[in-house]
């Protein structure tokens, strides 16, 4: 079945844990933004969401660092965060082991990517799982991106993952939606935590609703640093889901839902969502 859904989504786990520090008015609409995406995932009848997140060395450090890793479990357990902390309490969500597997096989026609039979969630699957699938009643298929440790994948070898997402979706029977989660800009556990780059944020969200695959893949990691700090790495999340949401046609046209920077989160808090 074709992709039926694609968009992003910000994962701080300030936006959980830190809720009742927050500016109530930009705090609501992003919580309503976010519950929007849930309904806008269910009404397309998914069969399982593939959740593209960036490693915090919660399951991978540098002694195993793949640059592509995907789930292929039937449960995973989460958060790995202490649950007072980030504000989220214990889960066991769904995965399709089997599901996985088929799409790890068409994947890895065009993509190496390694695979990991065991997963325990860090706030970045659990914050968006918190508001995508708070019941725990959909499968999901976590994809791992390495945003941590140099040297990182290229920019388009995160667009290339997203072909490949993409392909494996097309591949498959089930109905495959598709979120990728990250920054953008922000400089987490570092004394400029809660520094927002609005304007490298608004830029990039702009080459990202067009679509643009050449202004995308127009960054380099040292300038990214410099303007968007360690956690702009995370834009390949984004720019994943901009390769499968491409398809045949090349790009697709995106919308962002909510944008405002919310510093006592950390980061310029988004949710965005491509035409399929």
């Amino acid at each position: 079945m074709p992709l039926v859904y694609a968009g992003v989504s910000s994962h701080a786990p300030g936006i959980t844990g830190r809720a009742d520090l927050a500016d109530p008015e930009p705090r609501d609409a992003f919580y309503q933004a976010y519950h929007q995406m849930r309904a806008d995932i269910e009404a397309t009848e998914p069969d399982a969401l593939v959740i593209v997140a960036a490693e915090h060395f919660a399951n991978f450090f540098m002694n195993n660092m793949p640059s592509f890793a995907v789930g292929m479990a039937d449960f995973y357990h989460g958060p790995i965060e202490d649950s007072d902390w980030l504000g989220i309490d214990k889960f066991e969500a769904p995965g399709n082991r089997d599901l996985s597997m088929r799409m790890i096989t068409e994947m890895m026609h065009t993509v190496d990517v390694a695979y990991a039979e065991e997963w325990k969630f860090d706030h970045g699957i659990a914050v968006p799982l918190h508001f995508l699938t708070p019941r725990f009643d959909l499968p999901v298929i976590p994809i791992n991106i390495n945003c941590q440790g140099p040297p990182l994948a290229p920019l388009h070898r995160a667009w290339a993952l997203g072909e490949a997402i993409r392909q494996a979706a097309d591949a498959v029977p089930e109905r495959i939606a598709l979120v990728g989660t990250g920054g953008i800009s922000h400089w987490p556990a570092t004394p400029d935590s809660g520094k927002i780059n609005e304007e490298w944020d608004r830029d990039f969200m702009r080459r990202w609703c067009a679509g643009d695959r050449n202004a995308l893949l127009n960054y380099d990691d040292q300038s990214v640093y410099a303007e968007a700090g360690q956690g702009g790495f995370e834009i390949r999340t984004f720019i994943t889901v901009s390769g499968a949401a491409a398809g045949q046609q090349g790009s697709a046209q995106g919308t962002v839902h909510f944008y405002h920077p919310i510093p006592i989160f950390a980061v310029g808090c988004t949710v965005a969502s491509y035409q399929l």
